[in-house]
């Protein structure tokens, strides 16, 4: 978008919260970059510059605004919703990819070089791996240095840079304050958290309905892994550093996020996780239109906009899970899930409530005896071959994965029809095209829309739902009465329906 000039200056005069994070404008009066809904009085056209990513504006000699804090913005819609290369190093570089493995790792996980892998990101971004990782760097570091106590050594080396020297530099060039400047500027705007934990804001573009996205991951919690507690979801995180605890909370203007972890190495690829599980990267706005131009979508659009699609923080649990809820309950699934946590799941401690075990990882399952599992033998053989192509790496659930590939490796598998891998490929994958024309709640909701039931009817008719049939599914779901719609405690909520949903 950024090459649109017209367009871009149209956003930044109007103020225009919805492009936040799509584009930057940079000021070359001031040496300032913003977000464009910056509040303060826009610049003259001829003194703007756009860029599409915060890294790119950095490298052009900008420093962040220190009122709009444009680097705090919601994430680039762009990288959730496509499978292309940029998209995919995008997600590899928030999940912290370039600081643990540098960039001939993000390259092999990619399956290009590391020359390709750059060209393509500043050819788009106008930065490479580096600069985008070195940005994220900053952000984190600021995150520590305004929410935590840390001294400033402990924070420069978790949030990933190689001295203390870098550090400061870094810090000084992207905000045009030293560390201690920024912890002082910062006194009293963060409430404060309890020792340990991390407590944050996590930004999203408006509109935002909670209602399917948190009472989907309430009602489908595993006791132990997941719970709701006080009006919040919280849950274990499995990390690569070690483990934590995410405890999400829905308010008017952004998600209330704390994050407790044994490693703050973790904290950059704990947001990027919690982001990506409730979808705040997400574009309200164009789903709305395109889902709203159909006449019979258009009343569940205009009752309920900015539905997001709940995701997942760790894509072979929930694959795991989609297997375990074959043609059965959400309550049975549930139970299945969390008697494989008790039995096989690492213990972890949590004072702040009752969250006790990390979900088994594959390797872990693939160990099991197939007839030690109390399920039909067709389910067992499901899980089994699933858990052993993930341990052994022939199938790649990651936020890098090529979405195609993987699901014709998924549909090789026994026992994995089009639900359980479409199921897969909205919630693990992030796919935001996934689409269930064969789960019941969608076909029991085309039915009393005036929509096709048949799975090729219905898939016909979607074609114009696309990209965004994954959300046309939230919006045919929360037509029903399953707890999945609901937030935990609504008057409205129904625990008697036993739809099919993963």
């Amino acid at each position: 978008m950024y090459t649109d000039v017209d367009r871009c200056v149209r956003a930044v005069q109007s103020k225009d919260a919805r492009f936040d994070g799509w584009f930057f404008t940079a000021v070359v009066t001031t040496r300032v970059y913003c977000r464009p809904s910056c509040p303060v009085v826009p610049p003259k056209v001829r003194n703007m510059r756009f860029y599409p990513s915060a890294a790119a504006a950095q490298q052009a000699g900008f420093r962040a605004c220190k009122r709009c804090r444009p680097d705090a913005s919601p994430g680039s819609p762009s990288w959730n919703e496509r499978a292309d290369l940029v998209a995919r190093a995008m997600r590899l570089i928030a999940d912290g990819v370039v600081d643990r493995e540098g960039v001939p790792g993000l390259a092999a996980r990619l399956g290009y070089s590391a020359r390709q892998v750059e060209r393509q990101l500043l050819a788009e971004l106008g930065a490479g791996p580096l600069a985008l990782a070195r940005a994220q760097r900053a952000q984190t570091a600021r995150l520590l240095i305004e929410t935590s106590r840390l001294p400033m050594a402990d924070v420069a080396f978790a949030a990933g840079f190689a001295s203390i020297r870098a550090f400061n530099e870094t810090v000084r060039a992207v905000f045009d304050l030293t560390p201690t400047d920024l912890r002082r500027r910062a006194v009293g705007r963060h409430a404060p958290a309890a020792p340990g934990v991390i407590a944050l804001r996590l930004p999203f573009r408006a509109p935002l309905n909670p209602d399917n996205l948190f009472g989907h991951l309430a009602a489908t919690a595993v006791p132990g892994v997941e719970e709701w507690r006080d009006g919040a979801y919280r849950r274990t995180l499995r990390l690569p550093h070690g483990h934590g605890t995410a405890t999400l909370r829905p308010l008017p203007d952004h998600i209330g996020c704390q994050l407790a972890l044994t490693d703050l190495r973790d904290l950059p690829i704990a947001i990027s996780r919690c982001r990506r599980l409730l979808d705040l990267d997400a574009d309200p706005q164009a789903v709305g239109e395109l889902l709203g131009a159909d006449p019979l979508l258009a009343p569940l659009v205009a009752r309920a906009p900015g539905r997001r699609v709940p995701r997942t923080v760790d894509p072979a649990e929930f694959a795991v899970r989609t297997v375990l809820g074959q043609q059965v309950s959400t309550a049975a699934a549930r139970t299945h899930a969390a008697r494989l946590v008790l039995a096989h799941g690492e213990e972890i401690v949590d004072p702040a409530g009752g969250l006790t075990h990390l979900f088994p990882t594959p390797a872990a399952l693939a160990a099991l005896d197939p007839a030690a599992l109390a399920f039909p033998r067709a389910r067992r053989d499901a899980l089994t071959g699933l858990v052993c192509a993930l341990a052994a790496g022939d199938i790649d659930l990651g936020v890098g994965s090529d979405w195609a590939a993987t699901r014709a490796r998924l549909l090789a598998l026994p026992g994995l029809g089009p639900w359980s891998v479409e199921s897969i490929a909205m919630r693990a994958l992030g796919d935001p095209d996934a689409f269930l024309a064969t789960d019941l709640g969608v076909k029991t909701a085309a039915r009393d829309l005036g929509l096709p039931t048949t799975p090729a009817a219905l898939t016909r008719h979607a074609a114009a739902w696309r990209p965004w049939r994954a959300y046309a599914t939230q919006y045919l779901w929360a037509t029903g009465t399953h707890p999945i719609n609901f937030l935990p405690g609504d008057e409205n909520r129904s625990d008697t329906s036993s739809t099919r949903t993963p």
